[in-house]
């Protein structure tokens, strides 16, 4: 099975504002009802994912980032490492029981490797 992209987040400066925007917009139903106070956006449809905003330092980028589901976040942090990538946030046990790392890729883009329970 190839690994699929399961989830996304906006990590951004301006949480607050850029969730009242894109709740305006798109309708979208923002849930903070989670051990980290994590704004998740359900998928909407059958081919959306789920998503989420994340708060970012003021001095911080906006950026989206991209969360692909691995067997096994160890052995994908491993293989990343080998082709050039970066650990920017070590593997984490997440309180829902996820696993998660951030990576940078070669270029320079981060991505999210997870294992989601």
């Amino acid at each position: 099975m190839t690994p699929a992209v399961v989830k996304w987040q906006i990590v951004t400066p301006q949480a607050e504002a850029c969730g009242a925007f894109y709740a305006t917009l798109f309708g979208w139903h923002i849930n903070r009802d989670n051990a980290l106070g994590y704004s998740q956006i359900p998928a909407g449809s059958e081919r959306g994912i789920e998503g989420g905003i994340w708060p970012a330092p003021p001095d911080a980028p906006s950026f989206v980032q991209l969360f692909i589901e691995v067997p096994d976040v160890d052995a994908c942090i491993a293989q990343a490492t080998a082709l050039g990538a970066t650990v920017v946030v070590p593997k984490v046990a997440l309180p829902d029981g996820d696993e998660m790392a951030v990576l940078r890729d070669p270029m320079g883009m981060t991505f999210g490797a997870c294992r989601q329970r």
